[in-house]
This record gives structure tokens, C-alpha cells and sequence, in this order.
């Protein structure tokens, strides 16, 4: 064996071993959140026996914790037993705007890990996991609980903070009079748009628990006079009304036949100059790992979670065909990656 060989050998065996513990470096950063360390350690260089009398944790036990979370990239060590926190480990503070807890502790959530225990199960069968494990669908789940509810509105919003900061530059808004954002969730995204866009007017379309923070978004940006809330059923009807329909992270969610219901229900409402526009990542016809990356495990986590998909632009097109809508251009959204703007017209 050549020292490349051995070389290349090492470097597949090191892969294998970050995989291997790829949930247990998923459930570090869970402990991280549930004991606050990165809040306690704030800004300041601060020593492990410090933030464990603050938690009430064992020393021993948060020095090792804490080196964990050096190795994963979120803290960085000094002193024998001392740590600050990293960029990336700042975003797990609870107090910051940016804060991406929610999203990590949906993420972590053991109803999801449960359900992804049988991924083999629906590669084999094509049924969903999450439904045979709890007996039912994940969104009727969350309906009976109502914290989790809350934490999922609260994930969503945070994995929208990104697109709702750049989606307003990235189309032409401007030669629309009024916006509805089906599945718009807590309004996250649509605030962003009637912001930068004061002539704009918006309806947010959701369910009953999908609003439920919707009204304290809209006066956060003092948005109340210009967008309305609407709960409904989108696989029943969508609202008349708007000449730009935006759905975002929605239709990922859904077989292909309930995302054509939905884009029919969006054609029946549209005007003949109006435009639907769909934001969701839009995989590569053939895999390309650089630039689609994480989309392909989204795949999974929707085919195990909710029965849905991610798509390529193929496949984009012919839900937009039978729904009766042409697909006119598909646009990277460079700023918040890896999202596309999908644009459709009434064929």
C-alpha cells in the first residue's frame, strides 16, 4: 500500500467516524441549550467550574462538556478548564436576534428523532415514519401540543430570517398591489416584503395554530393596517384576492398531488397578469454536494416527517403543468442559499 493509499484510507475512515457521531454532536448542542452554557459564558473568557456552579452542574462533567463543544467549533479553549464562545457558538444564544435555538431544538426533538430511527423503513415502503410511529400526522400532532406548536412556529421563523432579509431585493415586488403568503406561518417572511415595499398590502394564509404568533410579528414592524390574517385550509381553498400568490417552504412539505392541489387552488384565485411565486430549494438534475449539500438529508427529513420532497426544477414544472401554471424562470437566491425563486404564470 502506497503512503497516498494509506493516505486516502485515513481520510475515508475519518469520514466514517464524523458521521458515526453526527448525533451525538446533534445532542451536545441540545445539552449546550438546555444548560444555557453559551449565555453563561456570554462574551468574556469564563472557566468551566464558573458556569457549572451557575447551572448546578458537576465541574467534572461541564469540562467535558465544554471541550466537546471547543471540538465541534462552537467554543474555543484557553487555559486548562477555560473557554469562550466561538461566532458560530454565539448563535445559540438565546438573547441575540439571530438566535438559531429553535431551530436546533426542533431539529433535536425526540418526536423527530424517533421517527428517524425507521428511515429504512420508509425507504423500503415509501410510508411515512412519523405517522407509524405516533399513529398520526405530524401536523396533527403538533395541533395537540401546544408548546411544541409554538417551538415549531418559532424554528420556521428563525430558518426564515435569512430569506425574508433578502427576498425583498431579489424580485420585483414592486409592480404588484397585494401579496399573499400561503402557509405564511407567523409572517415572518411577508414583514420582510411589506417593509421594503411600503406601496405593497398582504394577506398571511394559514391555519389556526400556523397564525398563532402572526399578530405579534405584524406589530413588531407595525404592519397591522397593511396585512390581514386569514385561517383557512389550503388543500380546500386559498383567498381571492392578491395578484401575487408567494409560497415558501411549503410545498416540500406535501406528496406531489396535494402540492398540485395547492397550486390549483392558487390558479383558480389568480388574475390573468397575476404570478405565483414558489421559494424552496431546488435540487440539481444530477447531485452536486457543493451546491446543494444539506437539500439532500431535507429530502430525507421529508420523506420521513411529513410524506413530502424536495425537487429539481423537472420536477417544479410539471406540478406547475398540471396545476395549469407555467413555470417562467427559476432564480437562485444568492443571499439566502440554498433557496430559489420559482416563478409561475397562468398557462
Amino acid at each position: 500500500m502506497t503512503d497516498n493509499d494509506m493516505t486516502n484510507t485515513q481520510d475515508a475512515r475519518d469520514l466514517i467516524e464524523r458521521l458515526m457521531f453526527g448525533s451525538m454532536a446533534a445532542q451536545t448542542v441540545r445539552a449546550a441549550i438546555r444548560l444555557r452554557v453559551i449565555e453563561l459564558i456570554g462574551n468574556e473568557e469564563r472557566a468551566a467550574v464558573d458556569v457549572a456552579a451557575d447551572t448546578g452542574a458537576e465541574p467534572q462533567s461541564m469540562t467535558r462538556l465544554l471541550r466537546a463543544l471547543a471540538s465541534l467549533g462552537l467554543l474555543r479553549g484557553h487555559t486548562a478548564g477555560s473557554f469562550s464562545v466561538t461566532p458560530a457558538g454565539a448563535l445559540l444564544d438565546a438573547k441575540r436576534p439571530d438566535s438559531l435555538i429553535a431551530l436546533v431544538r426542533m431539529f433535536t426533538e425526540p418526536a423527530i428523532l424517533r421517527a428517524w430511527e425507521q428511515l429504512d423503513d420508509s425507504v423500503r415502503t415509501g410510508d411515512i415514519a412519523f405517522d407509524k410511529v405516533f399513529g398520526k400526522d405530524f401536523f396533527s400532532y403538533l395541533a395537540e401540543l401546544p408548546d411544541l406548536s409554538a417551538e415549531f412556529n418559532a424554528a420556521m421563523s428563525q430558518a426564515a430570517e435569512e430569506t425574508a432579509a433578502a427576498l425583498p431585493q431579489a424580485f420585483d415586488f414592486g409592480r404588484f398591489s397585494t401579496v399573499t403568503d400561503v402557509g405564511g406561518g407567523n409572517g415572518t417572511v411577508l414583514s420582510g416584503v411589506l417593509r421594503e415595499h411600503p406601496t405593497l398590502t398582504g394577506v398571511i394564509y394559514d391555519t389556526e395554530e400556523g397564525l398563532a404568533q402572526a399578530p405579534t410579528t405584524l406589530e413588531q414592524h407595525g404592519l397591522t393596517t397593511r396585512c390581514s390574517l386569514v385561517a383557512g385550509d389550503f388543500f380546500r381553498s386559498v383567498p381571492e384576492g392578491s395578484d401575487l400568490y408567494l409560497i415558501k417552504s411549503v410545498l416540500h412539505d406535501w406528496t406531489d398531488e396535494q402540492a398540485v392541489t395547492i397550486l390549483t387552488h392558487c390558479r383558480a384565485v389568480l388574475p390573468p397578469t397575476g404570478r405565483i411565486l414558489i421559494v424552496e430549494p431546488v435540487l440539481p438534475e444530477v447531485v452536486d454536494t457543493e451546491t446543494a449539500g444539506s437539500t439532500y438529508l431535507s429530502d430525507l427529513n421529508m420523506m420521513v416527517i411529513v410524506g413530502g420532497r424536495e425537487r429539481t426544477r423537472t420536477d417544479f414544472a410539471e406540478l406547475c403543468r398540471k396545476a395549469g401554471l407555467a413555470l417562467t424562470s427559476v432564480t437562485p437566491l444568492a443571499e439566502a442559499p440554498p433557496f430559489s425563486l420559482i416563478e409561475a404564470t397562468p398557462a
